[in-house]
């Protein structure tokens, strides 16, 4: 079962290839979660990357269909250092290598992770190839391929997850994981964009007693006023935010119309709405465990990350106000427009997988939604 990792810059990574055979390209990134690999694997923000996780032991919990984020795998790859063959967790109904095999995507194993990540690290991320069968036979072919292989700057991948078809969600989280919330009837309406948007985001929203309808990337800010919302969110999503410009225009032309909300590329939407500017960054954040300072309040979250672009420092935002930093790096984590109702992180405070820290920025859309409901203080006239 011979496999192969090649890089753009020539460098190789042998090793045993599980899930698909074949070859598949896309940008090579590291994740340093301690556990979630299923909500990994099926982020739509991870779309055309091949993740590597620097957690040694990988499979050990298996599959169930609770923990997914989407409805299909999006990773380009997955390597990982061991996969485990045996699957001991009661809510497992299938194991990894299966799992990949049926959705067509290439796994590989017994790889020295921790070489390839401190690669990454010093050289920044890259184009790679994986490679399962016959086709790791052949490096030089590999690595030919993976320079050959789209860069990730300047590549609108959001036309590529975003929903079809606008649709009503209402399903909430597992009580086991997640405090329940005295929900009253009647609540108010929340669009959500759906640029990747993780199933875990939509579950914090109608936990919290919010009406929620999700909808393409594509539609028009009239057409989501037309549905007459009290708040709007934008979500996560893969690719370079700067190319998704439909959503950069959308979003200019709801501001003060209603409160806005973004998570991820939602955050990066907004500051290139305010003016601001994105720029790609050498490794990304990607993990469980990012140190993030809230400098409304001064206190530091533990917080869930997967991007690998970011808001600019000198960038002129318009009146918005940086709220929380980063740090490891001192890159902004957080934004706010007090006169225009919105706010954003670069971080996901849905955790899955990762730390509850952050939940209360839930909470504080809540609140700006309801305001909007009972007074017209965010709407423009």
């Amino acid at each position: 079962m011979q496999g192969l990792l090649a890089l753009e810059d020539g460098r190789t990574f042998p090793g045993t290839g599980f899930g698909a055979d074949g070859v598949q390209t896309g940008e090579l990134v590291f994740n340093t979660s301690m556990t979630g690999y299923q909500e990994i694997l099926t982020d739509p923000s991870y779309h055309r990357q091949i993740v590597t996780m620097t957690v040694p032991h990988v499979g050990n919990t298996g599959i169930n269909p609770e923990d997914v984020e989407s409805d299909r795998v999006w990773v380009a790859g997955f390597v990982v250092r061991s996969l485990s063959p045996v699957v001991s967790s009661w809510r497992s109904q299938r194991d990894l290598d299966g799992y990949l095999r049926e959705q067509g995507v290439i796994g590989l194993s017994d790889v020295a992770t921790r070489a390839l990540v401190r690669h990454i690290r010093e050289q920044g991320v890259m184009r790679a190839a994986i490679a399962h069968g016959e086709a790791a036979r052949d490096p030089a072919g590999l690595v030919d391929i993976a320079r050959k292989s789209p860069d990730m700057s300047g590549w609108n991948l959001v036309d590529e997850v975003t929903c079809d078809e606008p649709y009503h969600w209402t399903e909430t989280s597992d009580p086991a994981w997640y405090s329940r919330y005295d929900n009253e009837s009647d609540q108010p309406l929340i669009v959500a964009y759906d640029t990747g948007i993780k199933r875990n985001i939509l579950k914090m929203l109608t936990d919290r007693g919010l009406r929620v309808t999700v909808v393409p990337a594509h539609l028009s800010a009239s057409e989501v006023l037309a549905l007459n919302p009290s708040g709007v969110f934008l979500s996560n999503g893969p690719g370079d935010p700067a190319a998704v410009t439909s959503m950069i225009d959308n979003t200019r032309h709801l501001l003060g119309k209603v409160p806005v909300f973004g998570i991820c590329l939602g955050h990066q939407i907004l500051a290139l709405a305010l003016g601001g500017t994105t720029e790609k960054m050498r490794f990304g954040h990607r993990g469980g465990n990012q140190p993030v300072k809230n400098l409304l309040t001064g206190i530091i979250e533990i917080s869930a990350h997967n991007h690998g672009f970011t808001v600019t420092p000198d960038s002129e935002l318009s009146g918005a106000e940086v709220t929380h930093i980063n740090l490891n790096d001192n890159t902004i984590e957080g934004l706010r427009h007090t006169e225009l109702g919105a706010f954003s992180v670069q971080y996901h405070p849905e955790a899955s997988p990762g730390p509850h820290d952050s939940l209360y920025l839930f909470d504080e859309f809540v609140e700006r939604v309801k305001k909007t409901v009972l007074s017209t203080e965010y709407r423009v006239k």
